[in-house]
């Protein structure tokens, strides 16, 4: 399955891709598409049917990370004014909902002192972090599509999880847990879907997972043995907040 941002080029720096309008056909099913992400139906719309398919260059763009992909360079190889124009693009124009920003890795950041509004966000967290996975995958694939966010969230995971999981394994290796990596997982994947700006989550219009985003770029990461909640600072993940605040207290 094509990635997101899937495009064609036709070897003169000329691009071909769905832009919002068209993929809003497609996640309504009033296309004969079914991705908006497929270079074959991509090709197909532009005009290069069958065998024409192979006269463009197929080309994944990450605009989060701004690197340019090859999948198959069928002519002369146009990289340069691909991702130029790529660099361009009015995202607005092609996924409105995406919010373009630099993916944070908590532990990059100061150590921090938890505050008591961290603390309350800890708690909110808590609170709903049970649901983050179904909620972010129903609201997210509903409004933008499978493939935006399996690659927006594949970046973030990309970019942070191996380091912010062995930096907290390290830090509490003795209480080392599946539920502490399935809280900071979740953490990894709450943060992730503030990459969107989706009208409602789960059928409310309020963003429920603003607490751990805040938490997540104020450089403060949760984790949960089943007992302890911990908050981890710094690039060691030093303990720096610990409690008995679970679901059930």
């Amino acid at each position: 399955m094509c990635n997101f941002f899937s495009l064609l080029s036709n070897g003169k720096g000329k691009i071909y891709y769905f832009d919002w309008e068209m993929r809003q056909k497609i996640l309504a099913g009033k296309s004969e598409y079914i991705s908006g992400d497929s270079h074959t139906s991509i090709a197909d719309y532009y005009g290069f049917k069958g065998e024409k398919e192979d006269w463009l260059n197929k080309w994944e763009y990450n605009p989060l990370t701004k690197i340019l992909t090859n999948d198959q360079i069928n002519v002369r190889d146009d990289r340069t004014a691909v991702l130029k124009k790529c660099k361009a693009l009015d995202w607005k124009k092609i996924i409105p909902a995406l919010i373009i920003k630099s993916i944070i890795n908590p532990l990059d950041l100061p150590k921090r002192k938890p505050t008591k509004k961290d603390i309350e966000n800890l708690k909110k967290w808590i609170s709903v972090r049970a649901s983050v996975r179904a909620s972010i995958g129903d609201s997210v694939w509903a409004s933008v599509g499978a493939s935006v966010w399996d690659s927006v969230s594949d970046s973030v995971r990309d970019s942070v999880w191996a380091s912010v999981w062995d930096s907290v394994r390290a830090s509490i290796w003795g209480s080392v847990s599946d539920s502490v990596w399935a809280s900071v997982w979740d953490s990894v994947c709450g943060y992730a879907s503030s990459f969107f700006s989706i009208e409602k989550w789960q059928g409310i219009s309020v963003y429920p997972f603003q607490c751990c985003v805040d938490l997540w770029e104020r450089g403060l990461v949760p984790s949960y043995d089943g007992t302890i909640w911990r908050l981890h600072s710094g690039k060691n993940a030093e303990k720096v907040w610990s409690g008995e605040i679970g679901e059930d207290k």
